[in-house]
């Protein structure tokens, strides 16, 4: 007995196909797959609807902001001026005093946000006011490239934005306006201010958060929505799946709930009809089948009386051949032998229709297969001998006990060693038997005209042939190895065919030890080689009909595991 192979990569190649499975979206449940996909497009439009509305509404609030300012700097510069005109004619401590307030007075809050002033001299013709500021640090804003921008048209105001640092070590935005002012009889000034936009920019931080947690709460809706669509959706379509399986699983009573009249319920009014329409279809073919056996099982039994009568005026002339002029004992020859075959296909439709009829039964003891193959090679040797075939057996010797029908398993024995020396050409045939734990196996296998993988799943359906031009030298009936089929199944076993075109054919027969026990391997090798080098002879059938004993020098052909089809072919 040999153990099965087991595979050490096997557990990773299963947490590896899982793996995929959980990656590849097309795996997923279709409810899954709606919400996910849902979920997906939604983000992706929140996102662009959010950073949309956060753009326009940051150009919004900083537009607006801008426009104030530069109005308000229209408005201080104006201011400067009336208040270096004004002190134009006083002393120079009191010039410088009314610059410094008005330095002091327009710096800090303007309309509630934070305003900077700076006041550079540029050119004067009178007192010289000195660098005046609300902020020292507002020197460090202004650039040499800005003091040009200002320098070059004294009539306009110019700005940009700044970064300004506060007190939390942080950068706030800001506009710096630069302007230049020229005071007839005192020179000209350069006036600085910087306007806080911190206000704007919390507002604007204020309406991105309000943005994202009403994206939150419509992507918690639209999850929620995509939910429920799903089911709706999902819902009749695993009615649909679960009435399909029911269907496949020979209920043909099982039918859809229709709701509705939408696409939905055109699916399942469809489903239905096609269930009917296969039910009656099915009521149909099963009433011609039940007919058709019936009719098979009345015809046989009836052509039995006359067949009987045919067969004892036969048997006459048979026995009075010699009596007969030479061109009629030919005939009555062929009589004879096309009688003869006329009973054997009556038998063998008549046990096809009791399996038909499920009236079939076993009759099953404890038997030695090793016995049962040497009485079916006993009956095969006038045949072999016929045929110039040698027969090279290879039994187990011990070990073969099953609880089988003899009757049942001799026939299959029979047809396969029949088949095999009829299609064998000639060519030795191979006789093998070996036994594990579980079950008993019987190859049988040739090098004749062979069969390929394809005709071999179908060398079991009835009145099959591989080629229907070849001559039939035995008349068989194409009804033997359906039968062995069938008595094999009564057994739970499999009966399965492999070969190749032109080198040979290989047929195995596995049993249970006990009938109906459930097969998981077979102790012999269906797919094997076709050297006949390596089958030496254990026992020989030569063309003298005599048995010879020699050494067993066939290789270990029994580590395999097979899953069988449902017609008995190789899988």
């Amino acid at each position: 007995m040999t153990a099965p192979h087991t595979d050490p990569e096997r557990p990773l190649d299963v947490l590896r196909d899982g793996a995929v499975q959980l990656v590849d979206p097309r795996s997923w449940p279709l409810a899954v797959r709606v919400v996910v996909v849902t979920i997906l497009l939604s983000i992706l439009a929140l996102l662009t609807v959010g950073a949309y509305l956060s753009s326009v509404i940051a150009d919004g609030l900083y537009e607006q902001r801008r426009d104030r300012v530069l109005e308000e700097s229209v408005e201080v510069r104006a201011e400067l001026v009336e208040t270096l005109t004004q002190v134009s004619a006083g002393t120079s401590t009191q010039q410088q005093d009314a610059v410094n307030a008005f330095v002091q007075a327009t710096g800090g809050q303007a309309g509630g946000d934070r305003r900077e002033v700076a006041l550079i001299p540029v050119e004067t013709t009178g007192t010289v006011f000195p660098v005046s500021s609300s902020d020292r640090t507002l020197f460090d804003a202004v650039d040499p490239e800005f003091s040009s921008t200002v320098a070059t048209d004294p009539d306009a105001i110019s700005w940009r934005s700044i970064g300004r640092q506060n007190n939390d070590g942080g950068v706030d935005p800001a506009l710096l306006v630069g302007t230049r002012v020229i005071v007839p009889g005192s020179g000209s000034y350069d006036l600085y201010l910087v306007y806080s936009m911190q206000e704007e920019q919390q507002t604007l931080a204020f309406v991105q958060r309000v943005i994202l947690g009403g994206g939150a709460v419509l992507l918690g809706l639209i999850v929620g929505i995509a939910v429920v669509v799903a089911r709706l959706v999902t819902t009749p379509l695993k009615r649909a799946a679960l009435a399909a399986e029911k269907l496949a699983d020979g209920d043909l009573t099982s039918r859809m709930e229709v709701a509705g009249a939408d696409e939905l319920a055109r699916v399942g009014e469809s489903f239905n009809d096609m269930a009917a329409s296969l039910e009656q279809k099915v009521v149909d073919l099963t009433e011609l089948s039940r007919l058709q056996q019936r009719f098979v099982a009345d015809v046989s039994h009836e052509l039995r009386t006359p067949l009987t009568t045919i067969r004892m005026a036969s048997a006459v002339l048979d026995s009075r051949r010699e009596e007969l002029p030479t061109d009629l004992q030919r005939t009555a020859e062929l009589l004879a032998a096309q009688v003869q075959r006329f009973e054997v296909l009556l038998a063998d439709l008549l046990e096809i229709s009791r399996f038909d009829a499920g009236a079939a039964a076993l009759e099953a003891h404890r038997e030695d297969l090793d016995a049962l193959v040497t009485r079916a090679l006993e009956n095969a040797e006038p045949l072999a001998e016929a045929r110039g075939c040698t027969l090279d057996v290879h039994l187990a010797g011990e070990g073969m006990d099953a609880v089988v029908d003899g009757r049942r398993v001799d026939r299959v024995l029979r047809n396969l060693l029949t088949n095999a020396i009829e299609h064998g050409a000639g060519q030795p045939v191979l006789v093998q038997t070996a036994a594990d734990e579980d079950a008993v196996a019987v190859v049988v296998q040739d090098w004749g005209h062979g069969i390929s993988p394809e005709n071999a799943r179908r060398v079991f359906d009835r009145f099959w042939r591989a080629d229907p031009s070849r001559a039939r030298t035995l008349g068989g009936t194409g009804l033997g190895l359906s039968i062995s089929v069938e008595d094999t199944h009564l057994h739970g076993g499999w009966l399965q065919a492999w070969g190749r075109e032109g080198e040979g054919a290989v047929f195995r027969l596995t049993l249970p030890r006990r009938p109906g026990s459930e097969l998981t391997r077979s102790p012999l090798r269906l797919e094997r080689s076709f050297d006949r080098a390596t089958a030496g002879g254990r026992m020989s059938a030569t063309p003298t009909g005599e048995l010879e004993i020699g050494p067993d020098v066939l290789p270990d052909l029994s580590d395999e595991t097979t899953v069988p089809d449902r017609t008995g072919g190789a899988r």
